[in-house]
């Protein structure tokens, strides 16, 4: 392997706030970021107060959508896991479609911030970029693992707005994957006939990560461990022979 096809130093792996932080930081940043953009629906008008309820019902939603399944989730079951009032949580959401847009629309926005501006130094170096994106991604999903979760268990009843977004998300991801390897191939960095088809593959080895953690956990393998073995298996799948 060349100089030039060295994966990224762990430090452009890192992840910027709000990702970086502890759990219950991320999720009321988190909270505090969808009800910045769902204002028109959101009655409560005092940011501080209405992010702190809202993250307790996108806590509430994610725990017994993960657990119980959000299709089979009642709006009376979610405000006595939140702590609200059903008055109360009428004031956030007309309905559970309007929750569940809340949260992929999130977990969209996540994938967009966190993926979509390599440095100019990744970006130039096509090998470099393939094992940042799938650190990054990694990392992501790790920091958010319940909401990845939920995005993946949930899709097969995902309502038909909410099945459109989750199906541009996943191709926004291809798409940067594919992007990628195609101009990995045409630098002959990778060895491909079909870049997208590639990224299609690339897909499932990550999510994997965030539908079988506690698999990969038992073995002792941890997120970093696991991007850089998914790395390496692309890159010898990818490689010029």
């Amino acid at each position: 392997m060349g100089e030039d096809a060295q994966p990224a130093p762990s430090s452009d792996h890192a992840l910027d706030a709000p990702y970086c932080l502890d759990a219950p930081h991320l999720l009321d940043a988190l909270a505090a970021r969808i009800h910045a953009r769902h204002r028109d629906i959101i009655k409560v008008q005092k940011p501080h107060v209405a992010a702190a309820n809202l993250a307790r019902i996108l806590d509430a939603a994610l725990t017994l959508g993960n657990s119980h399944g959000f299709h089979a989730m009642t709006l009376r079951q979610l405000a006595a896991e939140s702590g609200l009032s059903m008055g109360a949580l009428y004031s956030y959401l007309d309905n559970k479609d309007t929750l569940l847009l809340m949260i992929l629309g999130e977990v969209s926005h996540a994938v967009e911030e966190v993926l979509g501006a390599p440095p100019g130094h990744v970006r130039a170096d096509p090998a470099r970029h393939l094992a940042w994106l799938i650190a990054r991604h990694v990392a992501l999903s790790e920091a958010m693992q319940p909401w990845f979760v939920f995005s993946y268990m949930e899709a097969k009843a995902f309502p038909p707005a909410a099945r459109r977004q989750a199906v541009e998300s996943e191709r926004l991801t291809e798409g940067m994957l594919a992007d990628v390897v195609a101009e990995g191939v045409r630098r002959g960095v990778f060895a491909t006939d079909d870049p997208l088809f590639a990224a299609t593959l690339i897909k499932p080895l990550l999510q994997d990560w965030y539908v079988k953690r506690g698999k990969y956990r038992a073995r002792g393998v941890e997120a970093k461990d696991y991007a850089a073995r998914v790395n390496a298996f692309v890159r010898a799948a990818l490689a010029p022979r």
